[in-house]
């Protein structure tokens, strides 16, 4: 059940098109990082392990000779492959517990929004073997209750939008993603906790913000595998919610969310009344980070 999901076309092709850019505040502190530790060394190889459809894996491109990401997904792996726009990225399937690379050839393993579903002892064993003397492991991700803010409708946005990550977070605990859960909610702490090695660091709690607008954010909401989950049961309910659809609600808000998440996204259109389609808000999803490097 934990990867099941992600080895469907249809979600692939979803979360491409909807999950939020890997932050570039993200990249910056990886990178700043490696580079710090490597002493300035030409960086030939990163690893992106988890790469889903390629969302961390291009921005590493211009700073390495190759990027090879990695994804246990066929369907994830296809789309990355189908949407690569940079020549020194190659994608393959492969686990993240078995890395398809050489012992110490890699000078960034890198993992975005993925180690809370690996088996992180050996994923951590399998970085330290591939990685050179002072490469590094970066794993990082996003905490999964963001926050709205919108002129005077900041509160009432919140509230609504409240009952929709709540509904999903529970999800991940009744479907086998209760590990995976703990681990976002903790901000990776037990992932840092974890790593065996004497210099690494914890970083918590890095505000990023994106503007987006409310079909955007349902978009995202989307793209989350507890959604998936949530939409495939729910299916048949959901398909009779939306043809009882008011047709003049733009975008088809049931095309994309489940039938068990339509209250509170017609409460958030409701509160934005007329801005509804035009409005752009300001979305906080709060980041963390674990690094480290091999000595």
């Amino acid at each position: 059940m934990k990867t099941q999901v992600f080895n469907k076309m249809p979600f692939s092709l979803i979360y491409h098109k909807h999950m939020v850019p890997i932050a570039t505040e993200i990249t910056s502190m990886v990178l700043s990082y490696v580079k710090e530790k490597t002493g300035g060394r030409p960086l030939e190889m990163a690893l992106d392990v988890g790469c889903g459809t390629g969302r961390s894996t291009l921005p590493l491109a211009p700073h390495f000779k190759k990027v090879l990401g990695i994804d246990i997904s066929d369907s994830q792996i296809n789309v990355a492959k189908q949407y690569n726009t940079a020549n020194n990225v190659s994608y393959m399937v492969a686990p993240a517990e078995r890395l398809p690379v050489q012992d110490n050839s890699v000078d960034l393993v890198n993992t975005g929004l993925a180690a809370q579903l690996f088996t992180i002892e050996n994923f951590f064993n399998e970085s330290v073997r591939v990685l050179k003397t002072n490469g590094c492991l970066a794993a990082h991700g996003f905490f999964p209750f963001p926050e709205i803010e919108y002129k005077d409708l900041s509160h009432d946005l919140n509230t609504a939008m409240s009952e929709m990550w709540d509904t999903l977070c529970q999800q991940a605990y009744t479907t086998g993603l209760s590990e995976a859960a703990d681990h976002m909610l903790n901000q990776y702490r037990t992932i840092y906790e974890t790593i065996d090695l004497k210099d690494k660091k914890w970083i918590k709690d890095i505000p990023v913000k994106y503007q987006m607008s409310i079909s955007e954010i349902f978009g995202f909401a989307r793209s989350l595998c507890t959604c998936q989950i949530l939409l495939e049961k729910n299916e048949k309910e959901a398909k009779q919610l939306l043809a009882q659809t008011d047709k003049s609600v733009p975008f088809g808000l049931l095309t994309l969310l489940p039938a068990t998440l339509h209250r509170p996204g017609k409460r958030m259109r409701d509160i934005l009344g007329e801005e509804a389609d035009s409005a752009r808000l300001n979305f906080y999803i709060k980041h963390y980070c674990v690094l480290a490097c091999k000595h």
